[in-house]
């Protein structure tokens, strides 16, 4: 991956709006050493728009990413959909601690988007990626089946309303000598 390619030179540009497109593959990915996605094919839209004192950046990406299903360790692609917008001032110094806020300083004459583009993409992947074949009952899997088979027959309900497991040890609070 070519890192230049997500940097903008905005010296040079004049006042107004400007639009920009990336194309995220797998490789993007590698640069990150991010494994959890095994290819991608996502265009990330950017609204570049340059005002007097700050500029303000608007990210919409839309595309699917390949990831490993949690359950059955099968490939899927996972659509991805995901916006951030960011506002870009000028100050002594560099900082990023602001999630919505950049500050460059005022001699920058560019900003590289990359970093933001990774993290808004990583964030619209979910947590625990399940695969729509599995919800759905279409997917047959060697995995699947052995859950299955797993699974508890029954269920055992206690009309007692406490758990024989937890009761020895309440009796060794109530069994105390002082």
């Amino acid at each position: 991956m070519k890192k230049k390619m997500f940097v903008i030179p905005f010296k040079g540009l004049k006042e107004a709006n400007h639009k920009f497109e990336f194309q995220i593959n797998k490789e993007f990915f590698e640069f990150y050493q991010y494994d959890d996605v095994c290819d991608a094919d996502i265009l990330v839209q950017l609204d570049f728009n340059k005002k007097s004192t700050l500029i303000e950046l608007s990210f919409n990406a839309k595309g699917v990413v390949e990831v490993v299903c949690d359950l059955t360790n099968e490939l899927f692609e996972q659509p991805i959909k995901a916006k951030l917008d960011l506002v870009v001032t000028f100050g002594e110094e560099f900082n990023d601690d602001d999630i919505d806020i950049l500050i460059l300083p005022h001699e920058a004459y560019e900003v590289d988007v990359s970093q933001y583009i990774y993290e808004m993409i990583i964030l619209a992947i979910p947590s625990k990626k399940v695969h729509p074949g599995v919800k759905d009952g279409s997917l047959t899997s060697e995995i699947l089946d052995k859950l299955e088979e797993l699974k508890p027959k029954e269920i055992i309900i206690n009309k007692e309303g406490s758990d024989p497991r937890w009761d020895k040890l309440k009796g060794l609070i109530t069994d105390k000598k002082v």
